[in-house]
């Protein structure tokens, strides 16, 4: 699955702190208040290095976090401002990652593994522009309100593909790996 849905990737040239201060900021300016479940929610996120469900977020939070519906709530505001976006594994589960710079990001997710693997940045403006040129046209015929997602999803080509990939990601974890 190639999504357009951003990694931490680029935030891990960004502190924790930077990147909560812009969620916040963006926060602010949709005129939403700044609440300890939202923060905890932010930092959370921020320390994840690949796209995770609701319920995966929610875990993550431990005990001293928010309650799932908080979680749900939060993160369809969150999706609303731009914070996060949101994608699909090839079996329809939901997944979110934080936005916080205007790149565009695509992802491939291995059927069999669920291993989210980033596309290069060449490659992924290429396809942002031909997704906007789509836009566009779209938006000249008169419709409005005009986003997509784009959803790829695949298998590796083979054995020694997948393990190279693997041995990557095991050398730089907190990272996904850029193809």
């Amino acid at each position: 699955m190639i999504s357009s849905t951003p990694t931490s990737s680029t935030l891990a040239k960004t502190d924790a702190k930077t990147a909560v201060a812009t969620a916040t900021a963006r926060l602010k300016a949709a005129h939403l208040r700044i609440t300890q479940p939202r923060l905890t929610i932010l930092a959370t996120m921020f320390r994840r290095s690949q796209p995770e469900s609701i319920e995966t977020i929610h875990e993550a939070l431990g005990k001293s976090g928010c309650d799932l519906v908080t979680v749900y709530r939060c993160m369809a505001v969150f999706e609303e401002i731009g914070i996060v976006r949101r994608t699909y594994f090839h079996n329809g589960t939901a997944l979110y990652s934080l936005r916080l710079d205007e790149a565009p990001h695509y992802h491939i997710v291995s059927k069999a593994t669920n291993s989210v693997d980033e596309l290069d940045s060449a490659t992924a403006l290429e396809l942002n522009a031909a997704l906007v040129a789509v836009e566009d046209k779209l938006r000249a015929l008169g419709f409005t309100n005009v986003s997509h997602i784009a959803e790829f999803f695949g298998t590796a080509p083979t054995a020694s593909r997948t393990s190279a990939l693997e041995a990557n990601r095991a050398a730089s974890p907190t990272t996904p790996q850029t193809i």
